[in-house]
Order: structure tokens, then C-alpha cells, then sequence
């Protein structure tokens, strides 16, 4: 039996191995999303990801290795480092609830342009419009405009990633972000299980998410590579 604390150590694996079985793609001991679904992989032994590397790269244009204390060892005959995204991984330890004052919509397909020209307006680079398929995604809207969003990434039998968290700039500091956290949060808390979350170090919503009752619990850093 697999403990908790463990699948939180490796939370790409788990879900993959779990929840989300179904989008895995397997290359001898390294795990990788449908690349057109998330870009992220995730391995046990560092000395498998040098083959696994050179055949997921034929799959995409760019692709993240993420673990929490285990750095990867590509084979650089088909894939270039870029670049380390230093994280950290906050799970909830007990929701401090703020009021909800917006009407908060579940999304659905038809919005799936919507949430992607948003993420990608606020945080290009990296979210794939099938990502919408790993969990719910939540949302406010003003004047017809969807404003703010929120979603479920990674999932296991035990927890949820909490991800997805953006507003447009134009609407920013009207508390949308927290209120739409504390909606997925209590969802996920609906479901029997531990809602977690992953940022960059610095990013300053910790303060937002500390406030929530989420904690820092270890580091979880992203290795990005791209296709030579």
C-alpha cells in the first residue's frame, strides 16, 4: 500500500498510475501525459528518463520532468534543457473559508476557448485546451466575459491539485481569485479528498493560499526540455 505522504512526493506518477491512468504514456519507468493534454512526466529511477526523453520528444514540441528531490538525466540527442522552474508544493491543512460574494459557474466544453485564451493571456506558454478534460474547472464572468478561472489538474485516489488560478488583468484585485480557490478547495474537500496545490517559489499568492490554509510541505521542482 502506496501512503499517502508518498504519492505526494511524486504527485505526476500517482495520478497517472490512478486518476488519470488513462492519459498515461509509458517509456520504461517514466510516466508522461497525452502530450495534448499536459506537457508534465514524471519518473522513480533518474536513469530511465534518457531513453524516455528521446522517444516523448517525437510526441511534442516541449515537455516538463517534475520530482520533488530527484534531478532527471535526459539523453541529449533529441532534447535541450531550457530551463529549472524552482516550486513548492502546499497542501491544505485546514480551509479558513472567505465569503462568497460571486456568482461561481461550473464550466463546461462550450467554454473551452474561453478558459484557453484567458490562461493563455495571463500564463502563456503552457496550458493545452484538452487539460480541460483532468478535472473541473470553475469560473466568474462579467459582462458576458469569462473573468476569472479555476481548475482540478493532477488527481489521485487521495488528492486533488488545485490549478489554474487566473484572472484578467483588468479585473484583478477584486478578490475573484480567492473566492474561486475556496470554491474548488471546498469541492475537493466535497469529495473526501486532500486538496493540494503547486507554485514557484516567491510567486506572491502564497500569502493568498496561506491565508486559505494551505502550508508549504516540500519542494516540487519542473524541469522543461524542448525538441532540438
Amino acid at each position: 500500500m502506496i501512503s499517502l505522504e508518498d504519492k505526494l512526493k511524486n504527485p505526476v506518477w500517482y495520478s497517472l498510475k490512478e486518476t488519470h491512468k488513462k492519459f498515461s504514456v509509458n517509456f520504461d519507468g517514466v510516466k508522461f501525459y497525452n502530450p495534448e493534454v499536459l506537457t508534465f512526466g514524471a519518473f522513480l529511477d533518474n536513469s530511465k528518463t534518457e531513453f524516455a526523453t528521446n522517444e516523448f520528444i517525437n510526441t511534442t514540441e516541449n515537455f516538463f520532468l517534475v520530482s520533488s528531490n530527484n534531478t532527471p538525466i535526459p539523453k541529449s540527442t533529441k532534447v535541450v534543457f531550457k530551463k529549472k522552474i524552482n516550486g513548492c508544493q502546499m497542501v491544505l491543512q485546514n480551509l479558513n473559508s472567505f465569503d462568497i460574494t460571486e456568482n461561481i459557474v461550473l464550466l463546461t466544453k462550450a467554454h473551452l476557448e474561453e478558459i484557453y485564451d484567458l490562461i493563455w493571456l495571463v500564463m502563456p506558454g503552457y496550458y493545452q485546451k484538452r487539460s480541460f478534460e483532468l478535472g473541473d474547472f470553475y469560473g466568474i464572468f462579467k459582462d458576458n466575459q469569462l473573468v476569472a478561472v479555476t481548475g482540478q489538474r493532477m488527481q489521485t485516489h487521495s488528492f486533488i491539485e488545485v490549478s489554474a488560478v487566473v484572472t484578467h488583468p483588468e479585473y484583478t484585485k477584486r478578490g475573484f481569485a480567492k473566492q474561486l480557490v475556496t470554491h474548488t478547495t471546498q469541492q475537493i474537500l466535497n469529495q473526501n479528498k486532500l486538496p493540494i496545490l503547486h507554485t514557484n517559489k516567491g510567486n506572491p499568492a502564497i500569502q493568498l493560499y496561506e491565508k486559505l490554509g494551505f502550508k508549504i510541505t516540500r519542494d516540487m521542482n519542473w524541469w522543461l526540455y524542448a525538441k532540438k
